[in-house]
């Protein structure tokens, strides 16, 4: 492994020589390819680094080589190896990672690569998500990838980031933009005979943001989305929801308690529902009046 690293940093100082070797008859013989030289040598010393598994000098390395490629004007080549930078930064430095993608993600986007710019802040929402656990800044990017998608009539991949988005603005308690978001997903699978049995999520998930906020409001949306997917009145979540209703107009908290449970033995209950549940129930040991 070590043989591998000292392999590396020879060709990292093989690659500055090239870049520092200027003057005039530098510039006039060989310029362009000494740069190009220099690229290679930083290249091969990141993959070297991949090997050694040092994946903060592989990112600096390949960061090295997009920088020069952003000097010779090769653009394409940039955006390649800063990608390639923030799949090692990955592993050691999520903000060098991020940083990476989004002068990436600059290039692409003044390129118009619309789609390669969505993917790439995906990316960036997925390490928000996960390793930095930074839901806000997860949702900003999720929001940004969804744009550029429906710009590039990716309806699907943008609907698939939206949903990511209303997810965690109903974790974050705005529940206004969960709903919004869930009600347009719906309403998009509704058009599409192939999505159209996904739409009853969708409407149980805003059906149950709107609970979070008030018991009217849940009860008149029911009736909307039942006029928008006349099929939702069949499903067990919709049946759910109106036995919450009733249970919270009553103040039985065992009702609702059973009720879940009930909904759950048969079909499990994720984390989201768990935790938005909980959030309706709690509302409703605080107020006991709340209607």
């Amino acid at each position: 492994m070590a043989s591998n690293e000292q392999k590396a940093q020879q060709l990292i100082a093989e690659a500055e020589k090239k870049v520092s070797a200027k003057g005039f008859f530098g510039s006039l013989f060989g310029g362009n390819s000494r740069i190009e030289d220099a690229v290679e040598c930083y290249q091969r010393a990141a993959n070297l680094f991949k090997m050694a598994k040092n994946w903060t000098q592989a990112g600096s390395a390949f960061c090295e080589a997009a920088n020069l490629n952003s000097r010779s004007g090769a653009r394409h080549e940039a955006a390649t190896n800063y990608v390639d930078a923030a799949n090692c930064y990955k592993k050691s430095d999520i903000n060098e990672a991020v940083n990476c993608l989004l002068k990436a993600i600059e290039i692409y986007t003044d390129m118009g690569r619309f789609t390669m710019a969505a993917k790439h802040h995906q990316s960036i929402a997925e390490m928000y998500e996960s390793d930095a656990v930074d839901l806000e800044r997860a949702v900003q990017h999720y929001e940004q990838a969804a744009d550029y998608f429906r710009g590039e009539e990716s309806n699907a991949s943008a609907n698939k980031c939206l949903l990511k988005v209303a997810q965690y603005a109903a974790q974050l308690e705005n529940y206004e933009k969960a709903i919004q978001i869930y009600q347009q997903v719906a309403s998009s699978a509704l058009e599409s005979s192939l999505l159209k049995y996904s739409a009853k999520e969708y409407l149980f998930r805003a059906a149950l943001c709107h609970l979070c906020v008030d018991v009217l409001n849940a009860q008149h949306a029911m009736e909307r989305y039942v006029q928008m997917y006349p099929a939702f009145q069949d499903s067990r979540e919709y049946k759910l929801v109106k036995t919450l209703i009733e249970h919270i107009e009553e103040q039985n908290i065992e009702g609702f308690t059973d009720a879940v449970q009930e909904y759950d033995s048969i079909s499990r209950l994720d984390q989201w529902y768990t935790t938005i549940l909980l959030r309706i129930k709690k509302q409703l040991n605080e107020n006991p009046d709340l209607r």
